[in-house]
């Protein structure tokens, strides 16, 4: 799978998620940079994203993530 297709797929699954019309996610991103991304709405995304993928991350590997582009190297490394 390219990256490019990853975040594709993350930006959708984070519009359903947070209730957005659209987000364009980039390596960058944070939930500092998204008001609708607290604490509950992180577990939300990380289930539909595991869920999406076909994937399950350990708890070490989600809190390794400082941004997306963390999130998307775990899932292309999976």
């Amino acid at each position: 799978m390219q990256r490019e297709n990853v975040y594709k797929q993350l930006n959708e699954i984070f519009a359903d998620v947070l209730d957005l019309e659209e987000v364009q996610l980039t390596e960058d991103t944070t939930a500092d940079d998204i008001e609708e991304w607290d604490s509950l709405s992180h577990i939300q995304l990380v289930v539909a994203v595991e869920k999406a993928f076909g994937i399950k991350f350990t708890a070490l590997e989600i809190m390794r993530w400082k941004n997306v582009g963390a999130m998307v190297d775990s899932i292309m490394n999976k």
